[in-house]
């Protein structure tokens, strides 16, 4: 059982971090075994999802932490055995995780979330697991900021080679005896 000054030490601590995530998903792990769980930590330590934190709390300690706060809109999903999953980077990754783990364990259910204080039903985060991560979409930009450079360049060189093409050819005609 927990104290009081506790419960307000993880009432302020948990409020901190729903105001520093850039997402929040709840989950229902009722019927999931301890190892499940761990399994799903290291599942997340493992995946691009490492900036997150995956918790298990008192739905009163919960609904007290996202008071006012950016998560407030969740207090309706905090019932029965609740766990959540914040994300304080790629909210993609820690949704594609989730959304993994939830196909393969029947017994997690995610009930919702919240991305950048806009609510999430369910599809919208299956939709949202599906997007490239924000490491895949850094390397499609840096490779569409290098394709016109790139083109740029083979252009500027191509008059040169053709001129090196148009001696090399005299020479090789010079050589032969040719005109």
């Amino acid at each position: 059982m927990l104290t009081r000054e506790q419960k307000e030490e993880q009432v302020a601590e948990l409020r901190e971090k729903f105001g520093r995530a850039t997402s929040v998903f709840v989950a229902d792990y009722s019927g999931l075994e301890v190892k499940q769980i761990e399994a799903l930590r290291g599942g997340l330590r493992q995946a691009e999802a490492s900036e997150s934190e995956f918790r298990i709390a008192k739905n009163s300690v919960l609904r007290l932490a996202c008071e006012g706060g950016p998560a407030e809109d969740l207090k309706g999903h905090f019932r029965g055995t609740t766990s959540i999953a914040m994300s304080f980077g790629d909210p993609v990754a820690l949704a594609k995780t989730l959304v993994d783990y939830a196909k393969t364990n029947e017994d997690f259910e995610i009930r919702g979330g919240v991305l950048d204080g806009q609510v999430l039903e369910l599809a919208e985060i299956s939709n949202l697991a599906t997007l490239p991560s924000l490491d895949e979409l850094r390397g499609k930009i840096v490779g569409l900021l290098q394709a016109p450079a790139g083109q740029i360049a083979r252009l500027l060189k191509e008059p040169g080679g053709q001129l090196a093409r148009l001696v090399a050819a005299r020479k090789t005609v010079l050589d032969e005896g040719g005109d």
